[in-house]
């Protein structure tokens, strides 16, 4: 009876269940992150940028925001504005899910280099080697190298066969019949956005580990770095406990169906966050968690492998920040008035995201929103001079006067199209 008794007190479970993991974040943890906001020294004007979000929400197309900042490697700023759902009353809080939309890319190019980091993907190897779906015009699967892959040099059109994958043919399928597309240059060579063919990746990712890239992702990244809210599907999204409901018109109209249409391509656009998980996803990007993303992971996405001349042309209204513009692997990288920031935006049809950080500095700033609107895009220009202490300009377009028009995510003529930025 009493080995009996021993093992049933280690093995059996009475009453009680067992406690669920916490997500989220607690009003405790908030208030410390309040705290930093009073800390001398502090580039950002946390106070300002409150009231002029406050004062954006105004606008007839803003349903519901949220907003993180970090400044010297800390968050110092989590906060939701809005509704989920336009006159419901319930309210965005840093809890609330929202999609990522093209900024998922960055998830991808860190996984690939991560792997590559662990020897179990080469970078400058051919697509073929990994057996993938992807076949390119001519047999350029055989020439383009993973890196032209993520840096969407593997010559084809821009946003190739995207409009079919909204149609609800296979991503696997699409990719397949990329070799009957006409090139219009030799991989490596040229510069296209593209969704379907990069989510490639996730095909590299899951021949690499053995497992999903769902899974591999979430294992390797997410949850090492505690972001408990983040997913890569559609039904996380729709039986989260706070979510926010896509809106392609004003706070006057119905939300839009979430489609399951870049669910699809994961690698490309697939991520759905809190503004937290978000933050801390920016935070690991810094260099600030290399027990999980090692430095020299993060080096290969960083560095920039190409000049971006359609990005200047869609951020012209900002040439008195923005010099150049080159893209890594999965990344924008600005030269923002002298200084070097690493960037992406990101759109699908009823939702928008932005990232923007100085790696050098570990301050950035992170938004999702639940509309079509690109206004708050100004927001990463308002924070990014406070951070480097340049004159303020009205870039969010809340003052009287007239400001910059904001670019619209690339490739967004498309109803529902992921696009990127």
């Amino acid at each position: 009876m009493l080995i009996f008794a021993l093992w049933a007190a280690t093995h059996l479970r009475f009453g009680k269940a067992e406690p669920a993991p916490r997500i989220g974040i607690t009003d405790a943890e908030l208030s410390r992150i309040a705290d930093r906001q009073k800390v001398k020294g502090n580039a950002v004007d946390y106070g300002r940028i409150d009231h002029r979000l406050q004062a954006l929400m105004k606008a007839p197309n803003m349903i519901g925001l949220a907003v993180g900042i970090v400044e010297g490697g800390q968050i110092r700023f989590l906060k939701g504005y809005g509704e989920t759902v336009a006159g419901s009353g319930d309210p965005v809080t840093p809890n609330t899910l929202f999609r990522w939309a093209s900024v998922s890319k960055g998830v991808a190019a860190d996984m690939v280099s991560v792997l590559a980091a662990d020897g179990k993907v080469s970078l400058s190897a051919p697509i073929a080697r990994y057996q993938t779906t992807l076949r390119l015009p001519a047999g350029d699967e055989y020439r383009a190298t993973v890196a032209d892959l993520l840096s969407h040099r593997l010559g084809l059109f821009s946003h190739a066969n995207d409009s079919k994958l909204e149609d609800g043919v296979d991503p696997h399928m699409l990719r397949a019949s990329m070799a009957q597309l006409n090139a219009i240059c030799s991989p490596g060579t040229c510069w296209a956005y593209q969704n379907v063919a990069y989510d490639t990746a996730s095909e590299i990712v899951a021949k690499a580990t053995g497992k999903s890239y769902e899974e591999s992702v979430k294992e390797r990244l997410f949850l090492p770095l505690g972001m408990r809210t983040a997913s890569m599907n559609r039904d996380a999204l729709l039986t989260a406990p706070s979510w926010a409901r896509p809106y392609a018109g004003t706070k006057a109209s119905k939300p839009v169906e979430v489609t399951d249409s870049y669910y699809r391509v994961p690698a490309a656009g697939g991520v759905n966050s809190s503004i937290k998980d978000l933050a801390i996803w920016m935070q690991a990007q810094m260099g600030l968690s290399p027990a999980v993303i090692p430095q020299r992971a993060l080096d290969a996405v960083q560095t920039a492998l190409v000049p971006t001349a359609q990005e200047l042309g869609r951020m012209r209204k900002f040439r008195e920040r923005v010099r150049t513009a080159s893209y890594g692997l999965g990344w924008r990288i600005y030269d923002y008035a002298g200084h070097r920031v690493i960037a992406h935006r990101g759109g699908v049809r009823g939702y928008r995201s932005l990232i923007m950080f100085d790696p050098a500095l570990k301050s950035g700033v992170v938004a999702l929103w639940n509309s079509s609107t690109n206004q708050p895009g100004g927001l990463e220009f308002e924070v990014m001079d406070m951070i480097y202490h340049l004159e303020p300009h009205d870039w969010l377009g809340v003052d009287a006067r007239a400001t910059p028009e904001q670019p619209e995510p690339e490739g967004s003529g498309n109803s529902s199209v992921d696009a990127g930025g």
